[in-house]
């Protein structure tokens, strides 16, 4: 940002030492992205006192407070020194704000904690200034004053965030949560001199060597073309194909003419020099490439070899496309068996691969190709700082980066390896490689050409069939140098045993390509062991370091002094993981042994610099990230500038501050040090490195571990992979590994006990997940190794698919919050004012003129109830009453239980029940498909409500005295069964009973979501003042209609089915939720069909509908189906509103017509069977988001929509007439503040008048209907519901002009659970679980001892069963801070789930314990 400089100043950090130095890179002018090189622009007084709006101005524009380092790299020249300003404050807010660091520059947030450089002043450190003291005074003038009225405004927004911010804005507060590892005192620290730089020896320029690769080519081409070049192999080790040097050089030519000149048109070639081309050869034909190579080299157009794509979708293949897009390549040269072997389509063309450019395919055969014309010849010239190729490189995150190699810098390559190794003319090598990248390709593509060597070509197909034909072809062709991996090396020792006649003594260097690998010492030592007796010698073995930005780092040299031992290093393991080197003995485990890679490249220098922060100097015994600067290394990453600052070009510090050379390094990705004698070791890949609490852990090394537990019988070599996770801010280690075919669950479970014990002792860390998966089904990289980072994805996606599966998060995961302490409760001093909410208060239900209520009962009033209308009604129960008397004998108070399916034969012996004067009891009928589970419930409530007498229809008397109910109850038992499809044809004597408004009108009974079945008692005079209270909340009138599709059998549901229509007047249209099953639009049919503004229905039925006719929207509404008349749709519950659903069904029918604030939802319990219920006037129901982690301590803390850790809550509709609401503390009966999670309890002439119980619980009943409050209101007679919520006064008004009250309800009390010493409610940790994983359908937890048990339903085939573990263990650490302890996967249908939908976790946790629950899967988390 150009922002206007104001002139001299004196700004507040003058007097920091740090302008003291000036760094090397005067010349140049560009900003260097605000790392440290650009400091030098500018005085330091000159440019600074604009620094407050500067650095205020960027953090406006970026949102963030931590995104000053790199946001002011736009600027114009004289501003460097703003950096360092922006760099101190920004430190001023990097202590508190742990933001990711910035990737493009050195000065991410933690590098500037590291020392600052500084000159001669010694180490004073910069001053921290607060935000305040930097903005207020800036040379004792206010801010204002020189700042915009704009600016001022925004700094003064910025300095005041409103609530709990969001995470992108601000870092998530859990530092105060979670536990910090805090440092180990007794930790190993540095304690050496500062390293000093390694020189290489001087790179030798023979007077013959050629000026550039081409010349070489020419010069072999036309001196000795019968010499030579390359041989290729067969699958049975035959040789192929020879490649003279003159074949090279003419077929070179042809490939260089052709795409010169026959691509595109002569106006408009398709290639011109300088473009890039991509390579596509397969492993087993290196002639073909080699000539390809060389043509692009000679019509100065750029190769860009890649893998060949075998389907469109292989693992990193799109990665690769990303690349070639950014390169602009358009033209793929490759051979004719390669380009047949692509993937059609059924046309015959080349599909696009997923993420590819489109490509023009080249066949590079000579069969093809037209001589070039004779007057036509290459441009062979020098050496130049032209690009000559780009060889990928895939990043740890799977990213593929391009690294561009100058002319120069392949040449001067060349020539640093030939005098390294020694390379002669005419020699003969061995290369068993990738030749398209690498140390492959330097040696067995590049170098030879250089010094004519003759090469020959063992194809990974070859070494699969006979992993010893490397040998062989040693000795056959005497080579002098072979170019192999440890890997290879490992091979031949498996298969050399009955070779007789192999003879190495022709061999004077064996290259070991992956010599920085710290498990291939033991390749090399093994293979020396026995192949020493076949005349190879110990100073043949030559291992090297590579890396893809620097090229060759060292290597070994070839002497021909035996006796002069190679470099070896035995270092503590715990040394290591603090960056420290403590040598060790050998006899210990936990110890690492290294070998020397050898010296530095001659003309290169080398150091070690600290793996983070800025590039300072390691001291002699610490282990950094080795640094290189040479002519021959790679020059960027192509088209990234911001990522090859920071890796080409660094210039390492002295602890002074002072740069070691005016050169810029390079940065390897290689750990390591140098030791004595200037030799290089190395420990370690930056890519492989894993932080887990403070430590540095390398993948390679745990790999080696876990392979050196009973080597080979178990896991093949190769076939592991081992990867962190972020899980609970910290890296956690998991390791996947492809276990043997033949090997059962014992064996398994036997060695991933014993990698964890081994990982455990020798590396002290824990193993967060080990996954084992069949053979053959990681994803491989295209010369048949892991591809890591693919592998990662699919385990985080869980789609990995492992057959076992071990997680030990107990035992990893050590930075849990601390657990809560519960606090002493406040007392009656500290109660807070505006407790108490009162519903809409009228008239108390107790004052009401018996009369009125008993007219009410005898239904006399004309309104429709379906197909019956009131006087039939009236008739109809009058002769059920005339029944009960006179068949069935009863007295007045008997018991009745109804057995009815809903419908009208229920309503009516309800009321003929009330006629008779007997009490009744309405109990859903057994499942006629499902006898034996639910006929016991039926069974239960009967015998339970001491029932005298039960009353069905004709069907159901005969399904419970059926063989199958004998089967599942006993069937002699039951009381009398009177059939009411059988009634007596005379007319009865009037024999309504007046009843008594406190006598018991019916018992309600409900099986509670913890298994409890109970019986609430329901006077005459609570259920008319019920009735009343739904009369005014939903303004029900006789010229009403209302739809009501729920089960009729307790609550909320059976007053509006039975009593409501009946009470007011209005027409209900019932609708068995039963038949949705069937049919799931019959409800919204009905509602349509009948214009009905109000309407009830239960979560079951919202989630039939939204699941069943989700894509039938379109054709509903071509039936006509109309919802815009509705006017309330009330979800009737005993729960937390489901947010996700009725949102969801809004949104579906939404286009059908429905507003979408229509949707509601009720609340009851047992207690009172509804003390919310949105009605028709008063204010749409609100949604707050209450921070979940408070909600533990039963804190309610808001925050905004958004936040980290944020929980919806929506009100459960209005408080009805005549209830009043109280939050109490449930353990001390305490009333609570509105900030407080308690439990809610009611007041309200319609509460039940007790529980129904056989054993008379008294102790229990009047805890639960009579309680009164420890002190303040302590006269009020409460009931408890045993539910958790709070109240929040909101700023919407009621219908009488009062502020409205909302009342939250969070979970049952007796659902909860107490895990380390915080409240959890089941249905938090079930919502992240659903959420964490495609296939899981449904989930459900409790506890079990102190662990915690997830069970998850899944939906997908059996083996998608492992993956949910470690992804459902995951996401409770995450949101939750728990661990989980046992996670069962089980079918489909498994969680049972009452009539309302709700989950019953007891009756499950009752199931496992049984171990009934028939799971896929179980698994016990260590």
């Amino acid at each position: 940002m150009a922002v206007p400089m104001p002139s001299k100043r004196r700004s507040l950090v003058v007097q920091t030492s740090m302008d003291a130095y000036t760094p090397p890179d005067t010349s140049s002018g560009s900003e260097d992205e605000g790392s440290v090189q650009g400091d030098s622009q500018g005085t330091p007084t000159s440019s600074q006192g604009s620094i407050n709006m500067e650095h205020w101005i960027s953090q406006a524009i970026h949102g963030s407070t931590t995104s000053t380092t790199s946001s002011s790299s736009t600027q114009s020249g004289g501003s460097g020194a703003a950096h360092r300003l922006a760099d101190v404050m920004a430190q001023t807010h990097i202590e508190n704000h742990s933001a990711p660091p910035d990737v493009t520059t050195y000065t991410s947030e933690h590098s500037i904690q590291v020392e600052r450089p500084q000159g001669s002043t010694g180490s004073r450190t910069a001053p921290k200034y607060g935000n305040a003291e930097l903005m207020e005074t800036g040379d004792g003038v206010p801010v204002s004053s020189r700042v915009s009225a704009k600016i001022q405004q925004l700094v003064n927004t910025l300095k005041r965030p409103k609530r709990p911010p969001l995470r992108e804005f601000f870092v998530d507060d859990f530092e105060e949560l979670l536990e910090v590892q805090q440092p180990d005192p007794n930790q190993p620290k540095p304690e050496g001199a500062q390293m000093l730089a390694m020189r290489g020896e001087q790179l030798g320029v023979v007077t013959n060597w050629p000026p550039s690769l081409e010349a070489a080519l020419q010069r072999w081409g036309t001196i000795s073309p019968k010499a030579p070049c390359l041989t290729t192999m067969d699958t049975n080790g035959k040789p192929l194909y020879i490649l003279t040097y003159g074949k090279l050089w003419t077929r070179s030519m042809k490939v260089a003419y052709s795409i010169l000149h026959k691509l595109g048109t002569k106006q408009e070639p398709m290639v011109r020099p300088g473009d890039r081309v991509a390579l596509v050869f397969p492993n087993n034909d290196p002639a073909a490439f080699m000539v390809a190579f060389y043509g692009c080299l000679l019509a100065e157009v750029v190769p860009v070899p890649i893998e060949v794509p075998l389907t469109r979708k292989d693992a990193g293949s799109q990665q690769i496309g990303f690349l070639l897009g950014s390169c602009g390549v358009t033209v793929a040269l490759t051979s004719d068996a390669c380009h047949k072997g692509l993937p059609k389509s059924p046309t015959g063309e080349i599909p696009q691969f997923k993420g590819w450019p489109k490509l023009l395919w080249f066949v590079t055969e000579s069969k093809h190709l037209s001589k070039p014309p004779r007057d036509w010849f290459p441009h062979i010239k020098d050496a130049n700082n032209d690009t000559a190729y780009i060889e990928y490189k895939t990043c740890k995150d799977g990213s593929v980066l391009g690294v561009t190699v100058t002319r120069t810098a392949l040449l001067t390559h060349c020539q640093a390896l030939t005098q390294a190794c020694g390379y002669t003319e005419a020699e003969t090598i061995v290369n068993v490689l990738d030749f398209k990248k690498d140390v492959g390709l330097w040696h067995g593509i590049l170098t030879s050409v250089m010094n004519m060597m003759h090469v020959i070509s063992i194809p990974y197909s070859l070494m699969k069939v006979n992993p010893l034909s490397w040998i062989q072809k040693v000795c056959q062709y005497k080579a002098k140098v072979a170019c192999v991996k440890s890997r290879d090396m490992h091979w031949a020792l498996v298969a050399h045993r009955d070779q007789r006649d192999i003879n190495l003594s022709s061999l004077r260097m064996l290259i070991v390509a992956d010599g920085a690998n710290p498990w291939s010492i033991s390749s090399c030592d093994a293979f020396l062991n026995v192949f020493q007796s076949k005349g190879l010698r110990q100073e043949v073995i030559c291992p090297c370091a590579s890396s893809p930005e620097a090229l060759t780092v060292a290597i070994r040299r070839p002497t021909d002094d035996s006796n002069q031992p190679p470099g070896r290093g035995v270092l503590s393991m715990h040394g290591l993981t603090y960056g420290v080197i403590r040598v060790d003995s050998e006899e210990k485990l936990s110890v690492l042994t290294v070998q020397d890679v050898g010296l530095v490249m001659p003309g290169a220098i080398m150091c070690s610099v600290k793996p983070d922060g800025i590039p300072q100097l390691c001291r002699t015994d610490e282990i950094g990230e080795l640094c290189v600067c040479a002519v021959a290394t790679g020059t960027s990453y192509y088209g990234l500038s911001g990522m090859t600052k920071n890796t080409f070009e660094v210039f390492p510090m002295t602890s002074s501050g002072a740069p070691i050379s005016e050169y810029p390094f390079i940065r390897t990705g290689l750990l390591g040090f140098v030791g004595p004698g200037g030799l290089v070791f190395v420990v370690g890949k930056m890519d492989g490195l894993m932080v887990v609490s403070g430590r540095r852990h390398n993948a390679d090394d745990i790999v080696a571990t876990a392979l050196a537990v009973e080597p080979m019988k178990f896991v093949y070599r190769g076939r592991i992979a081992v990867f962190s996770v972020t899980v609970l801010h910290d890296e956690r280690i998991v390791i996947v590994a492809e276990q043997r075919p033949d090997s059962t669950e014992e064996d398994s479970f036997q060695w991933m006990s014993r990698v964890l014990q081994a990982i455990d002792s020798i590396h002290q860390v824990g193993v967060y997940c080990l996954a084992l998966v069949p053979a053959n089904t990681l994803p491989k990289t295209p010369l048949g190794g892991i591809h890591l980072s693919e592998t990662k994805q699919l385990f985080l996606e869980g789609s990995l698919h492992p057959c076992n599966v071990l997680m030990c998060p107990h035992t990893c995961v050590t930075n849990l919050p601390k657990p809560r302490q519960k606090q002493p409760e406040i007392g009656p001093a500290s109660v807070m004012v505006g407790n108490l909410v009162s519903g809409k208060r009228i008239a108390q239900a107790s004052g009401r003129d018996l009369g009125q209520i008993e007219d009410n009962d005898q239904a006399r009033k004309g309104a429709i109830a379906n197909s019956l209308t009131c006087v039939q009604l009236h008739k109809r129960a009058e002769k059920i009453a005339v029944m009960l008397t006179e068949r069935g004998h009863l007295q007045d108070g008997d018991h009745v239980a109804l057995v009815y399916p809903p419908g009208i034969d229920l309503i009516a012996a309800f009321y003929g029940c009330l006629y008779a004067g007997c009490v009744p009891i309405t109990v859903r009928p057994p499942h006629p498909q499902n006898i034996a589970t639910t006929l016991p419930t039926v069974k239960m409530i009967v015998e339970v409500s001491r029932s005298a007498c039960l009353m069905t229809t004709q069907l159901i008397c005969k399904l419970l005295r059926s063989r199958e109910a004998a089967a599942a109850v006993d069937v002699r038992t039951w009381p009398l069964i009177l059939d009411t499809d059988d009634l007596p044809k005379k007319r009865p004597a009037q024999i309504c009973k007046p009843c008594n408004p406190d006598t018991l009108a019916y018992l309600d009974f409900s099986v509670s979501t913890t298994g409890m079945l109970a019986g609430v008692k329901m006077s005459h005079a609570a259920t008319s003042a019920f009735c009343r209270s739904i009369k005014l909340q939903c303004e029900l009138y006789p010229s009403r209609e209302v739809a009501i599709c729920l089960d009729p059998y307790c609550g909320l549901g059976f007053v509006l089915w039975c009593l409501c229509s009946v009470y007011s007047g209005h027409q209900s249209i019932l609708i068995p939720p039963s038949e949705l099953e069937t049919n799931p639009a019959l409800w919204l049919l009905a509602v349509s069909q009948y214009k009905v503004r109000d309407t009830f229905c239960s979560y079951s039925v919202m989630e039939l509908c939204t699941k069943g006719l989700g894509s039938q929207t379109e054709s509903l509404k071509a039936r006509g189906l109309d919802l815009s008349r509705v006017r309330t749709c009330v979800v009737v519950a005993e729960e937390r509103p489901r947010i996700a659903l009725t949102q969801s069904f809004s949104k579906l029918f939404k286009d059908l017509g429905l507003h979408p604030r229509a949707v509601s939802t009720s609340f009851g319990c047992r207690v009172n069977l509804a003390i919310c219920l949105q009605g028709t006037s008063g204010p749409d129901p609100t949604t707050v988001y209450v921070d979940m982690r408070a909600l533990r301590h039963d804190r309610v803390r808001l925050v905004e929509r958004g936040s980290p850790h944020s929980l919806p809550l929506m009100e459960s509709g209005k408080i009805l007439p005549g209830v009043r609401i109280i939050i109490a503390n449930p353990e001390t009966k305490g009333p609570l503040g509105d900030s407080h999670l308690g439990e809610i309890w009611v007041h309200s002439a319609h509460n039940a008048s007790g529980y129904f119980t056989i054993y008379g619980d008294e102790s229990l009943q009047s805890d639960h209907f009579n309680s009164r409050l420890s002190f303040g209101d302590t006269q009020t007679i409460w009931a408890r519901t045993g539910y958790l919520g709070f109240l929040r006064r909101t700023e919407l008004t009621d219908a009488n002009g009062e502020r409205h009250d909302a009342l939250y309800v969070v979970g049952a009390l007796d659902e909860a659970m107490e895990l380390r010493g915080m409240r959890y409610h089941p249905i938090d940790i079930e919502t992240s679980v659903i959420r964490a994983h495609k296939s899981v359908t449904e989930c459900a937890v409790f506890t079990w001892t102190n662990l915690l048990v997830v069970v998850v339903e899944l939906d997908g085939s059996e083996q998608e069963a492992l993956d949910l573990v470690p992804l459902v263990t995951n996401v409770v650490l995450e949101e939750h801070y728990l661990i989980v302890g046992v996670v069962v996967v089980v079918d489909i249908g498994v969680i049972p789930i009452n009539s309302r939908g709700e989950k019953q976790r007891m009756h499950l946790r009752d199931g496992f314990l049984a171990d009934q629950l028939d799971p896929i899967y179980v698994a016990y988390n260590m």
